[in-house]
């Protein structure tokens, strides 16, 4: 009997352990990767980029001529009479009429009022557009990530919080109960330590649904399997030397909000040039090679051929067009001014932005020290509490208050690392300094 118990033990804790080994520990580090290959948005805006890539070519901005081939055939059947002008006349029933024309032809814009130019520059300008938006994609999702896997270190910490209050609540409820099998205390004591101990596994077992909850939705972000488990590291290290003199120059350079609106301006800027190139004459050049061919069942000539190459050149001015010249003009100086009126608004907004978070980091900073010290004196104040209550010198709702104090000091402090952690990645966004 002794051998099969102690074999059942065996396979319980090596099962224990495989399930154990089997859990992946996923580190900041890794989380940002596997988001970096796998999220939606971020692979919609790689995409992007690489059409506006693709984009950026001589022929797209109108620079190379056109090259078409073509071929026409046209065939009738006709019942045609015909009087000529001597008076003679024939005629001819069902008469089969035919003619083949078919060629290369060459069309090649070479003066637009340097329109063309202008086009090509604001492709690459809307490249450089479509890199701003990716890493400003990149950027947000990063920040997601951090955001939601610190979430789940705290909630992981304050799991250990309630996993102690809990060994400290049924040690109570076994003081009270070996009490009160002594005389020394009333059911009423052990009645209230099992409430409490109720109490403490019902905030266990939300506290575990809302973890398992969160991680579920890390890994949609990480657009992986949600029923994919894990553990996070158990530690909130926060960087605690942040300068906002230092962020708000690196937001000018980096954040990509800012950029954009700078990058529009540019835009704006080219749109403006190639609306006044309207102002010039176009010229172009055509030339081509082509072959005709007809056949007539009537007429003076029963059959012709011709081939030959063909060239020469067009130009054209607006003259006047109900000053729709002037007007789009005049529309797209507005449109500039809109943009730089964009980028104003945008740096008033960064600025608040940094300032704001800024100071939310500070505090929080000063409220990690401030909690941690409040844990430590909790801690003091529970061992001190726990023994006066085995010897039975406090009554138990002091004992309880005690026990709860050190719990919400360590939840307090959990959150104020947590609170700390996401200003800090709310500046490095900003600054568009987070690391990936």
């Amino acid at each position: 009997m002794y051998t099969k118990t102690l074999f059942k033990c065996l396979v319980l804790l090596l099962f224990c352990v495989v399930k154990s080994n089997a859990q992946e520990v996923l580190t900041i580090e890794n989380a940002v990767k596997i988001a970096l290959d796998n999220n939606f948005e971020i692979k919609i805006a790689s995409n992007n980029l690489k059409i506006n890539e693709t984009n950026v070519a001589i022929g797209n901005a109108g620079m190379l001529p056109k090259v078409t081939a073509s071929v026409v055939d046209n065939n009738s059947i006709q019942n045609t009479s015909q009087i000529r002008q001597d008076g003679t006349s024939t005629s001819l029933s069902n008469a089969k009429n035919n003619s083949l024309n078919y060629g290369v032809g060459l069309d090649w814009t070479i003066f637009d009022g340097m329109r063309m130019f202008a086009q090509l520059d604001q492709l690459k300008e809307l490249q450089k557009l479509g890199d701003a938006e990716l890493r400003r994609t990149i950027l947000v999702k990063v920040g997601q990530v951090n955001s939601t896997y610190y979430d789940l270190v705290q909630q992981q910490q304050q799991l250990a919080a309630l996993d102690t209050t809990i060994v400290i609540s049924k040690q109570r409820l076994t003081l009270a109960q070996n009490r009160f099998s002594i005389g020394k205390a009333s059911k009423l004591e052990v009645l209230n330590a099992q409430v409490d101990l109720n109490t403490d596994q019902v905030s266990l077992l939300r506290q575990k649904e809302l973890y398992a909850n969160t991680k579920i939705l890390l890994n949609q972000i990480l657009a992986r399997d949600s029923k994919i488990d894990f553990k996070v590291m158990d530690q909130v290290v926060v960087d605690n030397t942040l300068i906002l003199n230092n962020l708000q120059e690196l937001a000018k350079q980096q954040n990509p909000q800012l950029q954009s609106q700078i990058i529009n301006i540019r835009i704006a800027e080219l749109q403006l040039k190639q609306v006044k190139a309207n102002r010039y004459p176009t010229v172009k050049l055509n030339t081509g090679y082509n072959f005709a061919e007809s056949h007539s069942s009537l007429g003076f000539t029963s059959e012709s051929t011709a081939r030959g190459l063909n060239y020469g050149f067009s130009a054209s001015l607006n003259l006047f067009d109900g000053f729709a010249q002037h007007r789009n003009e005049k529309i797209s100086k507005l449109q500039i001014d809109n943009t730089k009126f964009a980028l104003e608004q945008q740096n008033q907004i960064l600025s608040t932005q940094l300032a704001t978070s800024y100071q939310t980091y500070l505090t929080n900073l000063e409220l990690i020290n401030l909690e941690e010290n409040n844990e430590a004196i909790a801690k003091q104040n529970l061992d001190i509490t726990l023994d006066k209550f085995r010897i039975g010198t406090i009554t138990t709702l002091e004992f309880r208050t005690a026990q709860l104090n050190y719990v919400n000091a360590k939840v307090r402090y959990s959150n104020a690392q947590f609170e700390a952690k996401l200003s800090e990645i709310a500046l490095k966004e900003l600054a568009g300094n987070i690391s990936f």
